[in-house]
Formats: C-alpha cells, sequence, structure tokens
C-alpha cells in the first residue's frame, strides 16, 4: 500500500518536530560566519545562549521563484527525523518559522567538508586507510537510509562533513533537500540533483531508486581515492554523455597507488543497469571494506576483469534518447565551508557547478548530436 503521507512524488509533509514561532535570536546568537550559501538557502554557525553549545543554522526560503515551497522544506525536516537514530545523519535539533523562512537548527559538523581532503596535497590528502574508514560510514548511514525506503539523491563530498578534520573524525550527511521517500507501489520520476553524481536513470527520466544512491557513492569514491571527477567534460553536455555511456578512465594513471580491490569495488557500483549494481548492504561486505589494502597497487584495473556491461560500451552503443521531462534542479549545500583549490586534473579540474541543469529537450538535442 502506499504511504498516506507521502505524494506522488516520494515527500512528506506529516513531522512530528513542534515548528517555534518565538523569535530565534531570542535563544540563539549568530556568529556572523557563513559556513555556505546556496540558492534558497544559506547556513550561519550559531551558539544557544542557554547552553552555549555551538550548532549550524539554515535559513530556507519558503517562497522561491514565486513559488510556495514550504511542502519541500516539511520534507526535509520529515527526513531528518525518519533518520534520528542514524549515526551517521546530521542531527535535527529545534526548528523556527518567521515571515520569509524556516530555519533548522542543526549539529554543527566543525571538520569541514570532505571536498577539502579531497583537493588537499599529498600530505594533507586521504590516504585509501582513510577512504575506506569513511566508505564504510558512509554505507553505514545509506544503509539505514535505504532500508527506511529514503534516497538521498544528492551524495557528494559538499554533503559529507566531518566531525573533526584533524584528528580525521567521523562524516555527518547532510543537506535532504532533494531526498524522496519511496515505497513498493509509487514510481518516482524526477530530474535533480548534481551534474557530475546524477545516475543515468536521472538523465533518461526513469524511475528513482536506492540503487540511485549507489551510483553517487560510486562517483563519490573515485573522487576520494583519485581527487579526480570521472564524469567530467567540458561541458554539462559532454558530462551527460559520458554518464550516459558510462566513460569511466579506471586506468593505472588514475589510480596510482590504488589497490585493485578498490577499482573493483568501484566497478560494482558504476554500473548503467540500476539493478545491476551493489546495494549498501552489499558493498559493506566487499573484501575493500572488510581486509588489509592490496599490497600489489600495481596490479590495477588493466588485470581485472571490467564489470562494465555490453550496454555500456561507447565502441557498442550509441546514448539512449531520453524522454521529455521537466527541467533539472540543483540544489544549495546543506552546510560547507570556504574551499580552496580543485581536484587534480582528470579530464578537467573539478568544478561544482552553479547553474541549474538545461531542461530536457535542450539535454536531447546536445547529447544525440
Amino acid at each position: 500500500m502506499p504511504d498516506p503521507m507521502m505524494n506522488k512524488n516520494g515527500m512528506v509533509s506529516n513531522i512530528h518536530t513542534r515548528i517555534r514561532t518565538d523569535p530565534f535570536t531570542s535563544n540563539y546568537e549568530l556568529l556572523g560566519r557563513e559556513l555556505g550559501r546556496g540558492k534558497f538557502a544559506v547556513v550561519k554557525k550559531c551558539v544557544e545562549k542557554a547552553t552555549g553549545k555551538e550548532h549550524a543554522a539554515k535559513f530556507l526560503r519558503k517562497r522561491r521563484k514565486g513559488e510556495d515551497c514550504r511542502l519541500d522544506i516539511l520534507n526535509e525536516i520529515a527526513v531528518l527525523e525518519s533518520a534520528k537514530v542514524n549515526p551517521y545523519v546530521v542531527a535535527l535539533h529545534e526548528v523556527y518559522e518567521t515571515n520569509s523562512d524556516i530555519i533548522l537548527v542543526l549539529e554543527c559538523a566543525a571538520g569541514g567538508e570532505i571536498f577539502n581532503q579531497c583537493v588537499a596535497d599529498n600530505d594533507e590528502a586521504f590516504t585509501e586507510k582513510d577512504v575506506i574508514r569513511l566508505t564504510r560510514q558512509i554505507l553505514t548511514g545509506v544503509a539505514c537510509l535505504h532500508r527506511n525506503n529514503v534516497v538521498h539523491l544528492d551524495l557528494k563530498p559538499q554533503n559529507i562533513l566531518l566531525t573533526s578534520a584533524t584528528p580525521l573524525g567521523d562524516i555527518r550527511i547532510v543537506d535532504f533537500g532533494l531526498s524522496r521517500r519511496m515505497d513498493s507501489v509509487t514510481e518516482v520520476r524526477e530530474i535533480l540533483g548534481t551534474p557530475e553524481y546524477v545516475a543515468p536513470e536521472i538523465l533518461n527520466y526513469e524511475p528513482i531508486s536506492t540503487a540511485t544512491d549507489m551510483w553517487s557513492i560510486g562517483v563519490l569514491t573515485y573522487v576520494m581515492l583519485t581527487g579526480e571527477s570521472p564524469f567530467l567534460g567540458d561541458s554539462k553536455q559532454e558530462t551527460f554523455l559520458n554518464i550516459s555511456q558510462v566513460n569511466v578512465d579506471y586506468s593505472q594513471d588514475a589510480f596510482e597507488g590504488v589497490s585493485s580491490l578498490a577499482v573493483d569495488f568501484i566497478k560494482t557500483l558504476l554500473l548503467k543497469n540500476p539493478r545491476k549494481r551493489a546495494t549498501a548492504e552489499e558493498c559493506l561486505n566487499h573484501p575493500w571494506l572488510n581486509g588489509p589494502t592490496d599490497p600489489y597497487p600495481h596490479l590495477l584495473a588493466s588485470s581485472l576483469p571490467s564489470l562494465d556491461e555490453p550496454e555500456t560500451s561507447l565502441s557498442e552503443s550509441e546514448p539512449e534518447s531520453p524522454a521529455p521531462s521537466p527541467e533539472l534542479e540543483i540544489m544549495g549545500s546543506y552546510i560547507t565551508c570556504p574551499v580552496q583549490g580543485d581536484l587534480k586534473t582528470g579530464r578537467n579540474a573539478f568544478s561544482f557547478p552553479s547553474e541549474p541543469f538545461p531542461t530536457r529537450p535542450e539535454i536531447q538535442q546536445e547529447l544525440i548530436c
């Protein structure tokens, strides 16, 4: 049976958290420094006056492009409520509402984004051992979400925070603005996410599932291990084409010093067919996450059997012609810290797009030509 509290787009509006209408500044002091800013949200550090404890206050505009988006915010609150016992999801403390905004008072992850380590110099960058530990935590958090039929739909380095940077702390998954609830009856088809991390089914306007998150985790793991963005092209259309054809560089140059088991792990996720991708639970049982790293890192992808499907071969397949669909949407970061530098050059230097995706007809025209 479909969830009576869920609409046809997988959004939930029934929440249990009391929304306070007394002045936010009566109970919290803003410290002035922005932690992050998106198109419709800004995150600032604040201190609770009664306890002296630091939090992150996310100010979300209720009206966006002239439309009432309160339901979107309630959905985000509902997802955070459902993940209350999840140790790797940012904790929701309180909610306030003003005439123009809803304010989420959240746990403050002082270590900032994992993006910062992805772009760091070698001495400060993640080791493979670090990536194994963080990937296990990400998968544990995502597995818990998936067991509750929640898909995040915007997993990327900006949305994975650390409780501390030095020493390396634990992760917190943030920014549930695009999250959706799944059930066994309702199909959810939406065009949303961040271009370099979206799965092929998003571009093809096919049903979203928990496997959609698993693709993003494959991209995220690739980025953490190599500092390169696997699908980034010179334009959004080239990026979409790389995703549609699963055009991934598994060469020794890309994975220098990285174990063959790590490459194998990524290959279980970057599969075009969502039904063939490993689940979060299956990933947690992968040998890469459950044993010593490969003592022979020179035996990399070239020596492993390819897990790519024939349909994803560039030489054997043309990109599928996607059906027309709504405009792609990119939401701002949940909570971010200022970022310095770029990821190491792969196809191109890594950058997070600031503009929304073009409409589907434009993508179709660009992809097929």
